[in-house]
């Protein structure tokens, strides 16, 4: 094998498996369900213990001279960023006789551009009377604004006419001059230039008059901009409700916290890489799924299939024991009291066909320390298992966690089913716990789930060889069959194919 055929399996693997992600943030629904319950909280506390101060609206139909009908709404979002200057904060003010500073009362009122024409100013104070006061005096400091902006260009562009008429009238009078000097003189020359002076006393005399009428139209203003500009809209109170102010903000907090707790749950599952599929843990452990158990559930009718469920797993456990003539251990990750109980449950099957004995071999002697039932098996720590009769059956129970002397598991038997909860170790582990098993030549016969997802519909058999396929008969139970197996001491698929460093396996 060449890390060509590396490169290709590892090619063959998606960046990010949708499927997995969303199976497993699914399993996280505990943590954005929760989220979201918080924010639903929190966003109904906030409205009732911090509720909407009194606020009062009212309407401004403002005109432009520069309206037009493809206007984007640029004229009246310039308007309501005028109001919120210090200058028509500090004329409201003046009409409140208040002696707030305008900073502080910016904060207080906003304003926003319904139409093109209609400009909505919004104001907050600590009543309803005090709120209508204050966007009354903002549209009337707006609109005495808007005017005079008005006066103002209409004044500027009157002078402007006016110091046009007047240059003209100097022009005027320097061709009257000319038009007196030529009358006295004689020739054809001189004529000529008296008809050329006429006409130009003439063009002068009608663009004077022109820049007149211009400039006294611009000085009276534009009454049309004046007189539309105006209140439509009296300031009034918004009537809130506390009810609907408390679902809105308690459904805003809910699709916030929803959003948050779907985000963390994504990004935890992408960074701790904790396979969740038969289809990842078979390919992980190098070893198939024999057989499922569903997490524990207070309901009766789950209880059923729990409890039917584990019997079908303690017929298949009593089995593989009974074939084998080595010891079988059951290896927990991350389900340490399920493992306990069925290796109890195992222990009970096989107590009537002979003497059992269970090995503790769990960290702080879990097994050997719990309070003993009538009928269940004796049970011996680790360290006295030697001092048993050879007659009697043993099954080892132990753990795959990190932390475990891997020396120590050939002791408890060199046959193993590993039970291993579903997104308990991530992806690196797994593969520790399989080459160690490999290392130490214990047969893994197969992997028992204990909470699966229940709309998981991938295959967890692996069948990359007959040794596989056989889901861990050991060698004298092959050569009875007539079966050549393959080495029972190779290495898991994934151990064969992923390399400890960067050189290439051969």
């Amino acid at each position: 094998m060449t890390t060509s055929t590396t490169s290709e399996s590892t090619a063959a693997a998606p960046l990010l498996d949708l499927h997995t992600l969303v199976v497993a943030v699914r399993r996280r629904r505990r943590l954005w369900g929760a989220l979201a319950l918080i924010g639903l909280l929190i966003g109904a506390a906030v409205a009732i213990l911090m509720p909407a101060p009194p606020t009062a609206v009212t309407k401004v139909l403002v005109a432009h001279a520069e309206d037009q009908p493809t206007d984007p709404g640029t004229l009246i979002r310039t308007d309501a960023a005028l109001l919120h200057t210090t200058r028509i904060a500090n004329a409201a003010l003046k009409t409140l006789k208040s002696p707030e500073k305008p900073e502080t009362f910016m904060r207080d009122y906003s304003g926003i551009g319904l139409t093109n024409n209609l400009l909505q100013i919004t104001a907050t104070g600590t009543s309803d009377a005090q709120a209508e006061s204050r966007a009354k005096a903002l549209a009337d400091a707006f609109v005495a604004d808007h005017v005079r902006r008005i006066q103002e260009t209409s004044n500027a562009q009157a002078k402007a006419l006016l110091s046009q008429r007047d240059r003209l009238r100097d022009e005027l009078a320097q061709v009257n001059k000319a038009i007196g000097e030529g009358a006295t003189a004689s020739g054809t020359t001189t004529a000529a230039d008296l008809e050329t002076l006429f006409a130009r006393r003439a063009d002068l005399t009608s663009k004077i008059t022109d820049f007149g009428e211009r400039a006294a139209e611009a000085s009276v203003g534009t009454p049309q901009l004046i007189a539309g500009t105006q209140i439509v809209d009296a300031p009034h109170a918004v009537r809130q409700s506390l009810p609907k102010a408390a679902a809105t903000d308690a459904a805003i907090g809910l699709v916030l916290g929803l959003v948050l707790g779907l985000a963390v749950a994504s990004v935890g599952v992408v960074v701790a890489d904790r396979p969740v599929l038969r289809r990842e843990i078979a390919a992980n452990l190098g070893a198939s799924v024999l057989a499922e158990l569903p997490a524990r559930s207070p309901r009766v009718w789950h209880r059923r299939r729990n409890r039917a469920a584990g019997e079908r797993l303690t017929g298949f456990l009593v089995r593989t024991v009974r074939g084998s003539e080595e010891g079988v251990s059951l290896l927990e990750l991350g389900c340490a009291r399920s493992t306990v109980e069925i290796a109890l449950d195992l222990a009970r099957s096989l107590a009537a066909e002979g003497p059992v004995v269970v090995i503790d071999g769990l960290p702080g002697s879990q097994l050997s320390e719990r309070r003993r039932k009538p009928g269940d098996p004796t049970v011996v720590v680790g360290e006295r298992a030697g001092a048993r009769p050879p007659q009697e059956r043993a099954i080892g129970v132990g753990s795959v966690a990190p932390g475990t002397a891997w020396t120590d598991l050939r002791y408890l038997g060199t046959q193993t089913v590993l039970v291993v909860r579903a997104g308990h170790g991530n992806a690196a582990w797994l593969h520790t716990v399989a080459r160690q098993l490999a290392d130490q030549r214990i047969t893994v016969i197969g992997v028992v789930l204990i909470d699966p997802d229940p709309r998981d519909r991938t295959d967890g058999t692996l069948w990359d060889g007959l040794h596989t396929a056989l889901r861990g008969q050991n060698d004298r139970s092959a050569r009875q069959n007539g079966i050549a197996r393959h080495r029972t001491d190779r290495l898991p698929t994934w151990a064969e194919r992923v390399p400890d460093s960067e050189q290439e396996v051969r």
